[in-house]
């Protein structure tokens, strides 16, 4: 095509160098390709490459296009031929033949391939693609492998998964420095080099050459389609208008490179050669339009940098100091060129007032490198350029998956990578400005993980291009645009400044692309020394950290409910997990040895720098602001993990890395006030906060956040704790916890800071945080194992729980590379340690379980911990869950009968540095408390619980096991300056303290206080007092004085004795101003100690006096060794006699001061007024019998308000309806079948005018189509050869047998020789639970009007029954009619067959007229309707003439037959069983049997064509209906089906039959299904059988019994049948497909009783409902005989001595022989013409199997493999969603728009096509099973597990899964019996949308 008349055509204009004479244009490309290959292979070739040049510029001349683009566009649009794509097309096909040099394209390649040395795989993926990663073979955790590679790898054994990318990447094959040799496929097995051969000079040289321009040429098009949008924001559509047009182009390049190493090696030397890019992109000046996209692409770079030169900062530069610049100017001038130009909008959030401009903040390490990171960029290669593009497009896939096909080229990955890093914060910039920022995100990640997981190219780029700097610059830029003032502690002056989660950037985790290419570059140990080691990149990184300190503050409403609940929270949760705990865990990870102690100095160092600015940041001095919280402290937990990480690993001295205790003081303010403010939380006090608040407390302690926040604040505080004053610590504690003023001795008291209802459980939380504190030992010297199983116990004993729950809730080290991987090795044995699996069971329910692990006994016994299970759990309730548990194991194991209290348990010892925490528990003010406590609780003071008990006691025993052993034992020395510091206790051992006895206290109470009137002479007891060291003065302040006074002391740094004397009394800051009742001070009596306290507590909790005997008195040996499990267990106590004991056992004084106690019986008195605790412990059994008899009063009263309501009910509806009811007791011979109506609970008959109802679900089925011949289940085809065929089902066999006889004979008479109904027949079902139709129409009317959602649809009349909610959709009609009629038919008559016949023949013959308009007469037929109605009209006309009454005749009988057959195969396809029906009294035959046989009377069939005629009656005129050939005959009665026959005769019977006409019936039948079966078997045998036959069978012909005899009968048909030309037609051929069976007698007796037993079966099973007989069992082979004879065919004096011959049971109506020639003379008539069809007719296949679902392969990966890849039949795309139908392995499109047939999408569909509305489908992408039941669906659930028994739903997981056997029989069960709609419980309607 000429280049001239393409630019005439798009009205560009002309280049110059179009004026060329025509003829050189038209030159054939290969020739001059050719031409200039030779020109440039000569030694000179100067003259071809300017030749070459002149015709690249010619042809690829970037004007033509994208002048097209621009003024073109609407010509291009109209769909103008010559537009711009035309012309691109040409410039490749040029570049195409200028690269083969004038050969083949094709060949060209393909040569190129051979010389591939690649050794990498390097497939590139996008998001959705199936990879695998094998955790056992990666080096990095980024590691994948591509489908192929990994199949053909060996990974056997190994711990890898299957999963669906999100991002994209690319296969990692052939990689040493991302994954061990040994996991490579075969195909990437090290190639050495050396066998690849040396590329031919010749072979690439065209490509050097052209590439450079072509990739000019795409650059020039990058450059003019973009255009510098004037929002600042690219016009997406645009954008996408230019990438379509550059879609081949680009493609071009990408098919390049997968022409293998030789190619890419061409292609990185054009895209980093710095000369040609200079040359071509630079030296254009001639060229106007060159110019032009040059200054586009100036004007693109300009915003590239952080800053740009001419923003005019709006906050007053001050010139920036030379170590630290304020952020008002670099910091803004950073964050307004992130921003871009800015908007109107930021510049609103972010004018002056917030005062900005005064905070001292971020010190970058601003040496001349930052610069360069904030400058704008400059390109010096293509690649450079390319990526630039890139960017600016928002990484459009196919330029990203271009770029990283090059990557196994090393040269190209460096090259690449540094371009990467140059481009980092251009990158962040265009990120931000993204609409599309998620699909970018994905881009970039896949792009950078690529890079960066490669630890050598990430050290080199580390060390060449300051990626470090680069990351964190750019991170603190991203960042710095979304801060606001923090309002934390101190709103007005707060300095600080914190992240605004509501912004965008943290909402939408825009920053995960660069944190987590920063998380895998830590991941480098090379690269995180090198960050651990540079100081100026630790403090930038530390103010980065501080952005995230106190984010999300939650201030607590008091007063209205907050209007608006912001779910911001998760976003500071996710932030500070990703942007600060990943990162954290990355360099924890190389800080594991001693030789890195310096690495955690450096952190610590510069964590306390940033937490001190940070406290005075926010004004802080020594109080916390009330009612505010954060749970956001990032920088106290990174300096918690590095104190841990010190002392556990690098064997640091603590003290070396801690603070002063001013800064202790202040570190475990914050911590210290988000555990109180859990339990504040917890007591509802935060409530009008709303949820969210609850949501941040679960988040806290979840466990993927656990320990990357509460472990580490736990810890803080541990450290905290035992380097603080004990005392202090203590107080702090009860203060923040605001508790400090119930801590009296008084009955009553005020708080002052909290309401009444939340102080006992802010007391529980008070000390259930205490035991945590002093128990958890996580941090303080557990080994990692020791922690798994730890986590692994507490999370087991909540639950039971599933292999991956457990995987999920067990806090794993973030890290990935920590090692301690989830399922390694160490996870699976200390599973298998502490926990027994439980095999997936099934419920016959239907709920389907999975595997559970379940803990062992000894666990239970030894290792349960209370402890770790309050601090895991994330749901108060599952507390309360383990206990039960527990509870339930002690019951069971008989080790304790009771309520069990939690066991203690003994703890690891602690690492010495913590030993300090130890002095808690032996501090005077924890023993103060104790004491407290314990006299209140037994004093029965309000607000205390048998909780709070719990932890006193706990306390007192940690205390007990962790005494100080050098108690110098009894008398130490007690004087000194320690006496007056505390009258309370002497010292500060608990050992000792707890026998100490304490006289007197003095309270502060309200005056309205019992104690004030008890003590009025206050003024004298207080002289007596004098001695007592004025006893334990206003103890309620003590706590809060001791606090200040500590603090006071430490932050005085002055002498502590000064302090003791100016003692701060009671401060009245603590009491409220004009709180009502004024505190008066009065003086109790106590006389007790902890001791005495404890076992009168015993005497208390036990109910009896004098419980307490010490076991020491009877049995010294208990001393000796005191671990007896007697204790171990049980309840309150159970824990004060193991407590008294251990105090026993640690001083000889105790043991001496409890037996003195124990002699002097020491009643507690309360005082005698009930209070509330008492009421509690009122005896159990007494509010037990309570109860009892409260649900006996009402249950009485409900049976007669029952009552009353029948008698009106009763009256109102029939008053003679007791009448009938006494009749039935006093004569039960009349007896009439009664039923009881669920609704109204009235019994009754059925009657005309009040018809009675049965419940029942119609629904639809082919699941008889299903049967196929064969026994075994076809398989699910799982390759392209495997195919399923349907021809051999009985649906498809029998529809053949229909249509082949509609062909030759008329209609009707087809239509009554076979029935319809194995593909969509309809089945009826029954719950067998009956109500009045008038009762239903009302129920219905209700469920109409209910608002409730229901699972379905009360318009299509579906309700659930009332009684059991079973669902059905249609009530069945009883007939009223009593049992005694049944009696009187059933007495055998005498009558001669032949009188049986005629009486049979006459009842048929009168018309049956419709009953008159009765209720029972419309239900009928309405329920006539539903029926039909409830299968498809497909269905249901087969007639050629649509809407003929033959049609529903068929369709009748057929509903019948449906039903005998389905309860045929529900008992497993014979009647060897016998017994009632499998669904006992829910069989409802009887019923429908009768409302079938009132519609079938009403069709008469005219007595001339009644086949009964043709049975029992010779016809005379057979030649007659010959003569016309024209009109159809009707069906022969060979070709009729028995079966059929017997339900139309029974059916047009008047109901109810009698029982010997049954069986006329019955055996008049048999004798033609027993010719039947004779004339198949003759067209079965070969010729030489059947003459051998006709004769042995004429010789018996005259004996007596000759028509009791099989041979007689055969030889006879044979001989009928020769006259026709039934066999004569038989080729050759034919004899061949029939297999020679040598029939012997007894094979022939066999066949023929194989033939009948169907008939029989279903005849019998008829019997057995009409006449409620019960079936017989029987063995499987003598199941004729016991049938015939229970049919009454066997004549009763029949002997069974010789061998069972089934002719004996034939009993002719008329001649044998007379019959059979006349039934084979039709035949015979018929095959004159049509020979070959009226042989086919004869063989009728009757054994049918019982129906499967398709046979599944053993492994799930066999299915997936196949089907996830494979095209739609429709669209020949690769649907979203593939299902495969598990009926007949059809492939289908869940909710596939491309397979979508009049709204219906083809799920649906098939459904309705496959299984007349009910559809099994597995989902291939989610291994799940979907059922489509009608209108409705539902999730089936799995049948294939994983390895622990566990569904993968959407293969999450990606393990292996297995066939679960057990469960596919169960669904297959459910199929075939139809009661998917009973058992699956969670039904959603579909709108044909699936």
């Amino acid at each position: 095509m000429a280049a001239a008349a393409a630019a005439a055509a798009v009205g560009g204009p002309q280049p110059p160098q179009a004026e060329m004479p025509a003829p050189g244009l038209a030159l054939d490309k290969a020739a001059t390709a050719a031409h200039l290959k030779a020109a440039l292979s000569r030694p000179d070739n100067r003259a071809g490459a300017e030749e070459l040049q002149a015709l690249l510029e010619r042809v690829l001349s970037a004007e033509r296009p994208l002048a097209a683009a621009a003024d073109g566009e609407e010509a291009a649009a109209a769909g103008d031929g010559g537009g711009p794509g035309a012309a691109e097309e040409e410039a490749l096909e040029w570049c195409k033949c200028l690269l083969a040099g004038g050969g083949g394209y094709d060949e060209f390649c393909a040569a190129v391939r051979a010389y591939d040395p690649a050794a990498l795989c390097g497939l590139v993926w996008t998001a959705n693609f199936v990879a695998y990663r094998c955790r056992t073979c990666g080096i990095s955790p980024c590691m994948s492998l591509c489908a192929e590679c990994f199949h053909q790898g060996d990974h056997t054994g190994h711990d890898f998964n299957m999963f669906r990318s999100q991002a994209g990447g690319a296969c990692d094959c052939g990689d040493s420095n991302v994954m061990r040799e040994s996991g490579f496929c075969k195909r990437h097995q090290i190639k050495s080099s050396s066998n690849i051969p040396c590329v031919p000079k010749d072979l690439l040289m065209m490509s050097e050459f052209v590439l450079p321009r072509f990739i000019f040429c795409l650059i020039q098009y990058l450059r003019e389609g973009y255009n510098e949008p004037a929002a600042d924001v690219p016009s997406e559509k645009d954008l996408n208008k230019v990438l379509q047009l550059l879609e081949p182009q680009i493609s071009f390049l990408e098919d390049l490179t997968k022409m293998g190493g030789a190619m890419r090696s061409v292609l990185t030397q054009v895209l980093t050669n710095q000369q040609s890019y200079k040359d071509l992109t630079s030296g254009l000046g001639e060229n106007a339009y060159a110019r032009k996209s040059h200054e586009k692409y100036l004007i693109a770079l300009k915003s590239s940098g952080l800053t740009y030169p001419e923003d005019k900062l709006v906050y007053g530069i001050q010139e920036p100091s030379a170590g630290t610049s304020t952020l008002a100017v670099q910091g803004f001038a950073g964050a307004t060129g992130t921003l871009g130009q800015l908007d109107s909008s930021d510049e609103e959030d972010q004018d002056g007032s917030q005062g900005l401009g005064k905070r001292k903040r971020v010190k970058l390490s601003s040496n001349t490198k930052d610069q360069s990171i904030m400058d704008v960029l400059k390109h010096k290669s293509f690649l450079e350029e390319l990526l630039f593009w890139t960017i600016k497009y928002e990484f459009p896939q196919k330029m990203v998956t271009f770029l990283l096909n090059m990557l196994p080229d090393q040269e190209y990955k460096v090259a690449f990578t540094k371009t990467f890093v140059q481009h980092y914060a251009f990158i962040m910039k265009t990120l931000k400005k993204s609409h599309e920022s998620d699909t970018m995100s994905n881009r970039i990640v896949h792009i950078s993980v690529q890079l960066f997981s490669n630890e050598e190219l990430a050290r080199q780029v580390t060390e060449e291009c300051q990626l470090l700097d680069i990351m964190v610059t750019v991170l603190l830029y991203m960042m710095e645009s979304c801060l606001i003032k923090s309002e934390l502690q101190d709103e007005e002056n707060s300095l600080h400044v914190v992240v605004n989660c509501g912004e965008a950037l943290l909402k939408n985790n825009t920053y995960w692309p660069l944190v987590s290419d920063f998380i895998n570059i830590l991941s480098h140990q090379s690269v995180a020394k090198r960050f651990l080691e540079d100081h100026g990149l630790l403090v930038t990184w530390m103010n980065f950290v501080s952005f995230f300190q106190g984010m999300n503050l939650n201030k607590r409403e008091l007063n209205e409910h907050v209007e608006f609940e912001s779910q911001t929270y998760y976003a500071a949760f996710a932030a500070e997990l990703e942007a600060c705990a990943q990162p954290m865990w990355g360099l924890l990870s190389h800080c594991k040895v001693r030789e890195t102690q310096e690495y955690t100095r450096n952190v610590v160092r510069y964590c306390l720098e940033a937490l001190q600015d940070w406290f005075e940041a926010i004004n802080f001095v020594d109080e916390p602001a009330p009612n505010q919280v954060t749970f956001h402290l990032p920088l106290h937990r990174y300096y918690a993990m590095f104190l841990s990480k010190a002392v556990k690993c690098q064997e640091l001295d603590l003290d070396s890395v801690l603070p002063d205790q001013e800064m202790l003081m202040k570190l475990m303010i914050h911590p210290l006030q988000i555990q109180a403010s859990l339990a504040e939380i917890h007591s509802n006090m935060w409530v009008r906060n709303g949820l969210q608040i609850k949501g941040q407390a679960m988040t806290y302690v979840q466990s993927h956040f656990c320990n990357s926040m509460i472990d580490p604040d736990i810890y803080l505080l541990q450290v905290c704790a035992s380097r603080l004053d004990p005392d202090y610590f203590i107080s702090s504690v009860f203060e923040r916890f605001k508790v400090v003023d119930l801590l009296t001795m008084a009955s009553q008291h005020q708080n002052t800071v909290l309401d009444a209802e939340h102080e006992r459980s802010m007391l529980e939380g008070a000390l259930t945080f205490l035991v945590i504190l002093l128990s958890l030992r996580l941090h303080l010297g557990m080994s990692d194992d020791e922690i798994l199983r730890a986590e692994m116990v507490a999370q087991l004993c909540m639950n039971d729980r599933t292999h991956s729950s457990l995987l999920d809730l067990i806090p794993e080290n973030p890290n990935p590379k920590s090692g301690i991987m989830p399922g390694s090795y160490s996870f699976e044995s200390v599973l298998s340690a502490v926990a027994d699996f439980k095999a997936p069971v099934f419920e016959p329910g239907g709920s389907m379980q999975q595997g559970m692990y379940t803990p062992k006994a000894e666990v239970w016994d030894h290792e349960f911990d209370p402890v770790m299970v309050i601090l895991r759990t994330v749901y108060r309730r599952d507390v309360q869950s383990a206990m039960d548990r527990y509870t339930a194991f002690l019951k069971q194991s008989g080790k304790f009968p009771g309520n069990p209290w939690p066991p203690y348990k003994k703890r690891t010892p602690l690492h010495p540095s913590y030993k300090g925490l130890m002095r808690l528990l032996h501090c005077k003010t924890l023993h103060i408390v104790l004491f407290t406590l314990l006299y209140k609780i037994l004093m029965d003071h309000q607000n205390l619980s048998e909780h709070v008990l719990c932890m006193v006691l706990y306390l007192i025993e940690l205390g007990l096991e962790n005494s100080a052993e050098e108690e110098s034992d009894e008398e130490a020395s007690v004087g000194g300056p320690e006496r007056c510091h505390d009258s309370w206790f002497p010292g500060s051992n608990l050992v000792s303290n707890m026998r100490h006895f304490i006289n007197y206290v003095r309270v502060r109470v309200p005056e309205t206080a019992p104690e004030v009137k008890r003590d009025s002479p206050a003024s004298t007891s207080s002289d007596s007092l004098g001695s007592l060291q004025n006893s334990g003065t206003a103890q309620v302040f003590s706590l809060v004085a001791e606090r200040r006074k500590k603090f006071q002391e430490i932050i005085n740094r002055s002498s502590s004795e000064a302090n003791q004397v100016v003692r701060p009394k009671t401060s009245n800051k603590w009491s409220a101003p004009g709180s009502a009742p004024q505190l008066t001070t009065a003086i109790l009596e106590i006389k007790e100690s902890i001791l005495s306290l404890l076992i009168k507590l015993h005497h208390k909790l036990s109910g009896k006096q004098n419980s307490y005997y010490p076991p020491w008195l009877d049995d010294i040996e208990i001393l000796i060794q005191p671990d007896i499990p007697k204790y171990s267990h049980g309840d309150g106590i159970t824990a004060v006699e193991r407590i008294l004991l251990k105090a026993a056992l640690q001083s000889r004084m105790n043991k001496r001061i409890i037996e003195e106690i124990c002699r002097k019986v020491t009643p507690p008195v309360p005082p005698k007024k009930i209070t509330a605790a008492e009421k509690k412990t009122l005896d159990k059994e007494e509010r037990r019998q309570k109860a009892r008899e409260r649900q006996q009063k009402l249950l009485a009263e409900f049976a007669s308000r029952q009552k009353s309501f029948m008698e009106t009910a009763m009256d109102v509806d029939s008053p003679e309806s007791d009448i009938p009811m006494e009749i039935t007791t006093a004569e039960p011979q009349v007896s009439e079948a009664v039923y009881d109506c669920v609704i109204c609970g009235q019994s009754g008959p059925s009657s005309e005018d009040r018809p009675t109802g049965l419940v029942v679900l119609l629904q639809a089925s082919s699941v008889l189509g299903q049967c196929r011949d064969n026994i075994e289940p076809k398989k699910l085809p799982v390759t392209e050869e495997e195919q399923i065929y349907p021809w051999d089902t009985c649906a498809a066999v029998h529809d053949v047998r229909l249509s082949l006889l509609q062909r030759y004979f008329k209609d009707s008479s087809c239509l009554l020789a076979v029935s319809i109904g194995w593909e969509g027949g309809v089945y009826v079902q029954t719950c067998g639970h009956t109500l009045h139709i008038d009762c239903h129409k009302s129920y219905m009317e209700s469920l109409r009007n209910d608002q409730v959602l229901q699972g379905f649809s009360v318009d299509k009349g579906e309700f659930t029954c009332p009684l059991c909610r079973q669902f059905a959709n249609s009530v069945l009609p009883c007939y009223p009619g009593s049992n005694v009629e049944n009696n009187l038919w059933q007495r055998p008559s005498n009558k001669s067959i032949q009188d049986l016949i005629k009486e049979v023949e006459e009842l048929q013959g009168r018309p049956g007229a419709f009953p008159s308009e009765t209720n029972l007469s419309k239900e009928m037929e309405s329920v006539m309707k539903d029926i039909k109605n409830t299968t498809q009209k497909k269905y249901r006309d087969y007639s050629k003439t649509p809407g003929s009454p033959d049609n529903d005749f068929l369709f009748m009988y057929s509903v019948a037959r449906t039903n005998l057959e389905l309860e045929l195969i529900h008992r497993g396809g014979n009647l060897c069983s016998g017994g009632a029906s499998t669904a006992g009294k829910r069989s409802c035959l009887n019923q429908l049997f009768h409302v079938l046989a009132l519609h079938m009377r009403l069709y008469s069939i005219d007595s001339e064509y009644n086949p009964w005629r043709k049975l029992t009656q010779l016809l005379e005129e057979m030649n007659s209906h010959l003569g016309n050939e024209e009109q159809q005959h009707e069906v022969p009665i060979l070709y009729h089906d028995v079966t059929s026959l017997l339900l139309i005769q029974i059916l047009m019977m008047p109901q109810p039959l009698r029982k010997d006409h049954f069986t006329c019936i019955v055996k008049v039948l048999f004798t033609l299904l027993y010719t039947q079966g004779l004339v198949a078997l003759s067209v079965k045998c070969s010729e030489e059988d059947r003459s051998a036959w006709k004769h042995t069978g004429a010789l018996k012909k005259n004996t007596c019994d000759a028509e009791k005899s099989y041979e007689v009968l055969l030889s006879f048909v044979i001989r009928e049948l020769s006259k026709g030309k039934l066999y004569h037609e038989e080729g050759m051929q034919e004899c061949a497909t029939i297999n020679p069976i040598a029939w012997s007698p007894e094979s022939t007796e066999k066949y023929l009783q194989d033939f009948c037993l169907p008939f029989l079966r279903i005849t019998s099973l008829l019997q057995h409902h009409l006449f409620g007989e019960d079936l017989p069992s029987c063995q499987e082979e003598e199941e004729f005989s016991v049938l015939s004879s229970c049919l009454g065919l066997l004549p009763t004096f029949y002997q069974t001595e010789h061998p069972f011959i089934s002719a004996s049971c034939l009993d002719w109506p008329v001649p044998a022989f007379d019959i059979i020639s006349q039934w084979c003379f039709e035949i015979n008539s018929f095959t004159e013409r049509h020979a070959e069809q009226g042989k086919a007719l004869l063989i009728q296949e009757s054994r049918w199997k019982l129906p499967h679902l398709l046979q599944l392969p053993e492994n799930y990966n066999t299915i997936f493999q196949y089907y996830h890849r494979k095209t739609c039949s429709v669209c020949t795309k690769v649907p979203k969603d593939p299902a495969v139908c598990l009926v007949c392995g059809t492939f289908v499109c869940l909710k596939g728009l491309c397979c979508k047939q009049q709204s219906y999408c083809e799920c649906v569909l098939h459904s309705q096509n496959c299984g007349a509305g009910t559809g099994i489908f597995l989902l291939i992408n989610a291994s799940v099973i979907i059922i489509i039941r009608g209108h409705r669906f539902c999730l089936w659930g799995s049948v294939y597990l994983d390895a622990h028994g566990e569904e993968d739903r959407d293969l999450r997981r990606g393990k292996p899964l297995y066939i679960c056997k057990e469960r596919y029989k169960v669904l297959e069960q459910q199929w075939i019996s139809h009661t998917f709609d009973h058992i699956n419980k969670r039904w959603g309607p579909h709108y044909n949308g699936l």
